[in-house]
C-alpha cells in the first residue's frame, strides 16, 4: 500500500498465537490496492465449526489491534459473499473495536439460512476497516434548528 495515501492509519497487531500467525501470513491487509477491508479469519480449535439454521457463534480470529494515531476506530462487517450467497453475516450487523480495546476480535457469526453452514479454520469470515471519528459535545437546546425534512422518517421519500 502506497505509504502516502492521505487516509492510512497506522495499526500495530498481535497475534494470539503461532497458528493465528500462519493463518494470515503474507495475508494480512486489504487484498487490493483500493480494497477498504482486510478479511478476518476464523482461528477455530478444530478443522471446522458447523452453524446451526438460526444459531450465532462467537469465532476467535487470533488477532489483537491497536491504531497508532488517535481518531481512528475499528468496525468488524459481513463478507458480502459469504452474507448475501451463504447467509452467514455478523450477528450484531456491525462490530465496533474501540480504540482503546486490545484484547482478541472475536467475530459473533449468525446463520440466517435454512441449512446448515460450515466455517473451515481460517475461512475467511468478516471484514475489518478502519473509520476516523471525532467526539460529540452535546449542547442542551429548546429545539433544533428547521430542516427540509425534518422529523420525516423511514420512508418519507417515497420508494
Amino acid at each position: 500500500m502506497d505509504s502516502a495515501h492521505p487516509s492510512q492509519v497506522h495499526v500495530n497487531v498481535a497475534f494470539t498465537s503461532d497458528r493465528a500467525r500462519t493463518l494470515y501470513a503474507g495475508q494480512l491487509g486489504p487484498a487490493t490496492m483500493l480494497s477498504v477491508g482486510t478479511d478476518l479469519k476464523a482461528c477455530l480449535d478444530g478443522e471446522e465449526l458447523v452453524l446451526q439454521p438460526g444459531e450465532r457463534y462467537a469465532i476467535k480470529t487470533g488477532l489483537r489491534i491497536q491504531p497508532l494515531q488517535s481518531g481512528w476506530a475499528g468496525i468488524v462487517s459481513s463478507r458480502s459473499g459469504l452474507g448475501a450467497r451463504d447467509g452467514v453475516v455478523v450477528a450484531q450487523g456491525i462490530g465496533l473495536i474501540d480504540p482503546d480495546y486490545t484484547g482478541e476480535i472475536i467475530v459473533y457469526l449468525l446463520n440466517t439460512a435454512r441449512e446448515v453452514r460450515r466455517i473451515g479454520n481460517g475461512e475467511r469470515i468478516a471484514q475489518l476497516f478502519f473509520v476516523p471519528y471525532g467526539y460529540p459535545s452535546f449542547s442542551e437546546v429548546d429545539d433544533l434548528h428547521p430542516t427540509a425534512r425534518g422529523d420525516g422518517g423511514f420512508g418519507h421519500t417515497g420508494r
